[in-house]
């Protein structure tokens, strides 16, 4: 098989009828590189109609084309083009006709090309997208994920023809199973040589075999390879070691030496059990999950889904703690996943976020009854050969789960994805309260206009005691039985108080916190380690997403304020994630690995002092409005409030090494002391007293005059599109002093062999966008991200009045010419 990317030279542009097109003279579209999202260059506005869902971006219609050269000599071939994912409701034409539709925006699918193609000629291609109120969250509108084209001779490998599993693993060694489905689509039986090799990470052969395949006309043949392999090393989330399967298939009829197809996939040798009274073991060994419910936006990249950027997020979600992720709500990009084999991340893929009650007016209800196999099976082919994904979840919060209906459908999709993959768990994220919302949505809204006339605060409380009265009740219990007993694990929401019981009344149910509040990750987490059969925790959310907005946002109200609830725009994110949008860990983060034990240092952070006195609500999904810093514009002497995280039984705050006091911390007082203190410009210090005897501190210190400080994450890139560089800068003085509230307009230029891919920050209310070349600091930091065109020198400037521009320079290098591949060879 000949499979290259197919992410270059397209065009994008707004989709009318034919009429409109031809009145306004056929409009150019505008180059774009894939994976691109196109809502992101919609304009925001207060006023549309998908409103704070979609973070206030509004749907539409748009049209991606490209042309293709192909060669006489592909009439004896197979061409196809691969699309890993397109939001929404794809439409292909190949040449003006019709060649394919897929409706799912998140599960990938194929096009046969050739039954449209036109040999020795220049082919169009052209793809529809649409999204229009059929998400709760930011889901981005086009082509947001990798294409490909792929050109093969009439017998080749199937696609997702190869499934690797590792049937037997001892200490003394694995075997490995390669089962290849091979087709022939010739006029004659065919009989090839399998040839198998698995090497190591260092390009060692470790094993290898050669067997015949005969294969007639129109009939797969499935051969199954099974190498040993002496003395494995394992995959795991410490040791994410990987092997790889190389299969070729080879031409008999002549000298023996043509290939005809030659793919390859990695190998991660590891084993998988779980029941209640040792939890989940990965190689015989238990593992919670330390778990991050991410979505699937990139921030100031909008849904577009470039490798480098699934990657970096990764990356910082491991060395915050995290030890697996969940998709939330839907399949994650292979870019994720090949992402979490390589660093040791372990998967929970989603499938979907309804069934057939739907969340918006126009989502995937409305294609559910008659997609969901295909998108199943999509889901599972996929994810098959990654060794980090451990689990498949059939839905999340899906109201049906609460009827016998309910538990009918959820047999059938848990044993669709077993007919599958058998080697993996299935759960379903349940929610007590939408399991049986249609029973107290009466007593809900009684409740409600009884808090009519009371105050923020009441009204929060008052709702948290109701649905947490759900959550116990003896009717979700018999409500959800029979769709929990449908899967291996029992995926409970913002449940943590049915843990323990549901161990006693169910004693061979395993538990899995699917979804959790991250303020209550002090009173979760000593459960999760105390039962053995509940099995880990996932927060919402590891990683801060566009859409869903002000979900995690603090409000000043006054004591009476009783307005709604949604916040208005220009409201942009979420501002729930313990990691913000552009990758930068929140005080959140850092006390949650200290509550997982990772961490013994304690970590300082401070109220932001302009709302001191003020009452403070903070929404379910908050956390404390805090900065890590001591750099604020406001007077001497101003009160302002300082919160301690720590592990240590006690703590001690100092301002300019005067004592402000001491107060307990430590698991007994959630990990958390507070103190009233003024502000005073110079360094406030946080000393914690460890058991031991020994001592740890942290400090923060007021910044003088604030420079530009720039920085990428890497200095040399690989001239490939799915390459990126992430520059930070900082407003810090010469010492490094953040200058987090003195927030400054920025703007940038980047030249040479790259292009500026996005430019923003984490401010959760902006009417700042992410596709110019300005933009506004948010507590002292903004991110840009840079994208290589080919290899070459790239350069960054960055400007800023009253403060010396920065220059910085990246190298992309590894091709020879531009970054889009050359076609196949014919």
């Amino acid at each position: 098989m000949t499979r290259v990317p197919f992410n270059a030279d397209w065009t994008v542009k707004p989709k009318v009828s034919s009429f409109a097109d031809l009145v306004a003279g056929g409009a150019a579209g505008q180059s774009v590189v894939l994976p691109h999202d196109a809502m992101l260059s919609l304009p925001r506005s207060a006023s549309d109609s998908e409103g704070p869902s979609t973070g206030y971006y509004p749907g539409g219609v748009v049209e991606y084309s490209k042309t293709l050269d192909v060669p006489e000599q592909w009439r004896t071939r197979r061409v196809t083009l691969e699309f890993e994912a397109v939001y929404r409701d794809a439409m292909v034409f190949v040449n003006g006709s019709f060649a394919g539709q897929h409706r799912n925006g998140y599960t990938g699918f194929r096009i046969a090309l050739d039954p449209y193609l036109r040999y020795g000629q220049s082919n169009t291609i052209r793809v529809e997208a649409r999204a229009h109120q059929d998400s709760r969250w930011y889901s981005g509108l086009g082509i947001h994920r990798d294409t490909y084209l792929h050109v093969r001779e009439l017998v080749h490998i199937a696609d997702d023809g190869i499934r690797v599993t590792t049937p037997e693993v001892d200490d003394e060694g694995a075997l490995v199973e390669v089962a290849v489905t091979v087709r022939n689509e010739g006029l004659s039986t065919r009989t090839v040589d399998l040839h198998v090799e698995l090497r190591d990470e260092e390009g060692v052969l470790v094993a290898g075999d050669v067997v015949p395949v005969t294969v007639t006309t129109g009939a797969p043949a499935v051969s199954r390879t099974r190498l040993y392999v002496a003395d494995a090393r394992r995959w795991g989330v410490e040791d994410p070691y990987l092997y790889r399967a190389t299969v070729r298939l080879r031409d008999r009829d002549g000298d023996g030496e043509a290939t005809l197809d030659d793919v390859g996939v990695n190998v991660g040798i590891r084993t998988l059990q779980l029941d209640p009274r040792h939890g989940l073991r990965v190689n015989g060994r238990t593992v919670k999950l330390r778990g991050a419910c991410v979505h699937h936006d990139n921030g100031p990249l909008g849904a577009a889904a470039i490798g480098r950027a699934d990657e970096r997020r990764i990356e910082i979600l491991k060395s915050a703690g995290f030890n697996a992720v969940r998709s939330s709500h839907n399949p994650a990009s292979n870019a994720l996943l090949d992402a979490c084999d390589r660093h040791g991340m372990l998967v929970l893929d989603e499938s979907f976020d309804m069934w057939f009650e739907h969340m918006k007016a126009f989502d995937y209800s409305l294609d559910f009854p008659e997609w969901w196999e295909r998108d199943i099976e999509a889901m599972v082919a996929k994810c098959f050969n990654h060794p980090s994904v451990i689990m498949y979840s059939i839905g999340n919060e899906i109201p049906e789960t609460g009827s016998p209906m309910g538990g009918v459908w959820g047999r059938r999709l848990a044993e669709k994805v077993r007919a599958c993959d058998d080697t993996r768990y299935v759960t379903n994220a349940i929610s007590s309260f939408w399991a049986v919302s249609a029973e107290i949505l009466p007593d809900l809204e009684k409740k409600l206009a009884e808090l009519r006339s009371r105050g923020v605060n009441d009204v929060m409380t008052a709702m948290t005691d109701f649905f947490d009265g759900i959550t116990t009740s003896e009717l979700v219990t018999q409500r959800t039985a029979e769709s929990h007993a449908a899967v291996d694990v029992a995926g409970l929401n913002y449940a943590e108080q049915r843990y323990a019981s549901d161990g006693q009344r169910f004693p061979h149910r395993v538990v899995l916190g699917t979804e959790s509040n991250p303020q209550k990750i002090a009173a979760i987490w000593p459960l999760v380690e105390q039962l053995p059969h509940v099995i880990g925790d996932f927060t919402w959310t590891g990683w801060d997403y566009l859409g869903e907005v002000g979900l995690g946002r603090t409000d000043y109200p006054s004591e009476t304020d009783t307005t709604g609830l949604d916040p208005d725009y220009p409201w942009l994110l979420a501002w729930c994630g313990d990691i913000d949008i552009t990758g930068h860990r929140r005080p959140a983060s850092y006390y949650r690995e200290i509550v997982y034990g990772l961490r013994r240092e304690p970590y300082l952070a401070v109220f932001r002092p302009q709302f001191h006195g003020r009452p403070r609500q903070e929404m379910q999904w908050a956390w404390s409005d805090t900065v890590a810093g001591w750099s604020w514009n406001v007077a001497p002497g101003s009160p302002v409030e300082a919160e301690v995280y720590s592990a240590a039984d006690e703590v001690e705050l100092f301002v300019n090494g005067r004592s402000v006091g001491k107060e307990p911390a430590g698991p007994r007082h959630a990990f958390r002391a507070r103190f009233d203190t003024e502000y005073q410009p110079g360094e406030i210090t946080a000393v914690a007293y460890h058991a031991d005897g020994e001592r740890s501190q942290v400090d923060l210190r007021t910044a003088a005059d604030a420079r530009l400080c720039v920085e990428s994450d890497r200095s040399v890139l690989r001239a490939d599109h799915s390459d990126l560089a992430y520059v930070t800068i900082e407003l810090r003085d010469a010492e490094g002093n953040l200058a987090h509230d003195e927030d400054r307009e920025v703007s940038v230029e980047v030249s040479g062999a790259g292009v500026l891919q996005a430019l923003g920050s984490a401010r959760p209310v902006t009417e700042e966008r992410f596709d110019t070349p300005r933009h506004t600091t948010f507590d002292g930091r903004a991110l840009v991200i840079v994208r290589p065109t080919g290899p070459g020198g790239i350069r960054v400037q960055v400007d800023c009045t009253g403060l010396a521009p920065v220059i910085l320079k990246i190298e992309a290098r590894g091709n020879d010419g531009p970054c889009a591949p050359s076609l196949p060879a014919v």
